[in-house]
């Protein structure tokens, strides 16, 4: 009945869930954005900025300038930067691009060729009316 604030919760994010799923027969060219979590099995070309989490599955391809979001979890693979509070590569993900994170981490196995920069904290620069956030 009651819930503990996580910390997601106390710093205006939502809760960490996939409300979305990219089927793995489906390709999509465009731009995803707004609040939410989304999982993608198929192929997805064009950036992401979501305050939320997005998993990319196993069989998940992602090619993109930057994909931004609160909680990124890499199982497929990213071609491109990703800017995040938290990203984990698992053992089967592959990324492509730089990442910029306050929390970092892989399984044994997992593939990143780029550059790794931690920071205190991670700007994602949501659009306000995106966020819900009032001044």
């Amino acid at each position: 009945m009651f819930r503990k604030k996580d910390e997601t919760q106390e710093r205006g994010g939502s809760p960490e869930r996939v409300d979305s799923v990219f089927g793995a027969e489906l390709t999509w060219k465009g731009e995803v954005g707004g609040r939410g979590g989304v999982r993608i099995e198929g192929a997805f070309e064009g950036d992401i900025t979501l305050q939320g989490i997005v998993v990319v599955g196993e069989q998940g391809r992602v090619i993109c300038r930057t994909l931004k979001a609160t909680t990124v979890v890499v199982a497929g693979s990213v071609r491109g930067d990703i800017v995040a509070r938290r990203v984990e590569i698992t053992r089967t993900g592959r990324v492509w691009g730089d990442v910029v994170a306050e929390a970092f981490s892989t399984e044994e196995g997992a593939f990143l060729r780029g550059q790794i920069t931690m920071e205190e904290r991670v700007d994602l620069e949501l659009p306000q009316e995106e966020t819900g956030e009032a001044e």
